[in-house]
């Protein structure tokens, strides 16, 4: 029986969508806003979900206490209240967009899951916009 748990969680941090390889005219419009040089912020909802079969001893998927610890380790005391492509190593060479953001949450996460369980990140950036990693 294959059965999905989540777990939301939420962090404020502050990007600049930017590719240093464009003129500042070709940022501006591609990114518009986003590309403000003084950053901006979001309040990001994360939900993580873990897929599998259910343990026949706990009847658990994933014990819940261990995947909210889990992320409160690995995404938010690393991303909360930061700035992301400042503060954060993962953004260093990639533009803190939600899709990749949604990634690098993903790839911290995944190493500490068991490998028989499906995991699926859902990041919104706004009430309206969100991403989802892995598609499908």
């Amino acid at each position: 029986m294959k059965v999905s748990v989540f777990r939301k969680e939420h962090f404020n941090a502050a990007h600049r969508l930017h590719n240093d390889e464009l003129s500042e005219s070709e940022n501006a419009r591609l990114f518009g806003k986003c590309n403000y040089p003084n950053y901006h912020g979001h309040n990001y909802e994360l939900i993580v979900q873990v897929s599998g079969e259910t343990d026949a001893k706990t009847g658990y998927v994933m014990d819940m206490k261990v995947l909210s610890d889990l992320i409160k380790q690995e995404v938010i005391e690393a991303y909360d209240h930061r700035n992301l492509n400042l503060d954060v190593e993962d953004f260093k060479q990639i533009i803190p967009t939600a899709e990749n953001i949604a990634v690098a949450i993903y790839n911290r996460l995944r190493p500490h899951i068991d490998h028989t369980k499906d995991l699926k990140i859902r990041l919104y950036e706004t009430e309206r916009n969100f991403v989802e990693f892995p598609a499908g």
